[in-house]
Parts: structure tokens; C-alpha cells; sequence
């Protein structure tokens, strides 16, 4: 695999099971077992995907270079 898809990818498989896993619990505490659940988590995972993935490309940069400045400080 060429190495600039590689932060695509590996960021895809970051946030597909957070995302499902967000979706689930949020979905389990506001609505519970209830009737046609499984079409709501699909349908709240299909939006939280993209914006997750989108979210991730802005914040990753900026929490690396945050992260790099705090462990110089020490």
C-alpha cells in the first residue's frame, strides 16, 4: 500500500468502532431496546461516520502538536 493513503485508512479504522460504539450507547440510553432500534442505530451511525472521520483529519494535527509542545515542556 502506498504510504500517503495510509493515514486515510488507518484514520477509517479508528473511526468505525468508535463511532459504532458511540452510536450504540447513545442509542441504548436514550430509546433502550425499543421497536425498530436497530434501524435507528444505523441511522444515527450513518451520520456520526462521516462527520466522525471529517472531525478526526481537524483534530488529530492539532492534538499532535499540542501533545509534542506539552512533552518538550518536561
Amino acid at each position: 500500500m502506498k504510504k500517503k493513503y495510509f493515514k486515510y485508512i488507518n484514520t477509517l479504522f479508528v473511526v468505525i468502532p468508535m463511532t459504532l460504539i458511540m452510536a450504540f450507547v447513545g442509542l441504548m440510553r436514550n430509546y433502550g431496546f425499543g421497536e425498530d432500534w436497530f434501524f435507528k442505530f444505523l441511522k444515527a451511525w450513518s451520520v456520526m461516520l462521516p462527520v466522525a472521520y471529517a472531525a478526526a483529519f481537524l483534530i488529530i494535527p492539532n492534538a499532535r502538536k499540542l501533545a509534542e509542545k506539552l512533552a518538550v515542556k518536561e
